[in-house]
């Protein structure tokens, strides 16, 4: 019961969130269980309505989360890279990254993504996926105004993401991160001919 990589020094909350992170991306969100999430968590069920008002609050957290993980992927590759081209590159380093990461069923895509998928139209949780991925595209954008006006910056910015997302949903289809090294290539040609 529960995961062994759990300590104590960690706060019922943050083992909660730990817990919930894996099992929904693993099973997805509307699948798995509070009953799950608990015994993942080794905590009593009355210490997930302690820490979050619901499932609905978790899911919430779990987003912003992931937004915040691959942030921090991001920014550790983005601080040993310098100009527009290294710049773009961190971007695909960074979901490369989140791709090449152990997970318990393997790689099944962008996490935000698959999260969204499982929401309404018009949920706060599918606006902060959105919100995610409008920063991600507007990295990319601040990069590219090293070499270019405002308005092609912003044009290139698109396809890349573009680039960036079909090469994750396919990476997620096929288990690996093979896509997103060719896609992270093609980034490579683009920029530089700019």
């Amino acid at each position: 019961m529960g995961n062994m990589a759990s300590t104590k020094t960690e706060s019922a909350r943050e083992r909660l969130l730990a817990a919930a992170s894996r099992l929904f991306y693993a099973r997805g969100m509307v699948g798995t269980g509070i009953d799950a999430i608990t015994a993942e968590a080794g905590v009593a069920k009355m210490s997930l309505y302690n820490n979050f008002s619901s499932k609905d609050e978790l899911m919430s957290a779990y987003i912003e989360a992931r937004h915040q993980e691959w942030i921090d992927l991001y920014a550790a590759r983005a601080a040993n890279s310098a100009g527009a081209v290294a710049g773009v590159l961190a971007v695909f380093d960074a979901y490369i990254d989140h791709a090449s990461a152990a997970y318990e069923h393997g790689f099944r895509g962008c996490g935000l993504l698959n999260a969204a998928a499982e929401l309404p139209v018009g949920s706060p949780g599918r606006a902060a996926v959105r919100r995610h991925k409008e920063q991600v595209e507007s990295i990319l954008t601040e990069h590219l105004r090293d070499v270019v006006d405002a308005a092609l910056a912003e044009q290139t910015a698109e396809h890349l993401a573009f680039l960036l997302e079909g090469s994750m949903s396919r990476a997620g289809l096929e288990g690996g991160p093979g896509r997103l090294h060719r896609a992270r290539d093609i980034a490579k040609n683009m920029v530089t001919a700019l």
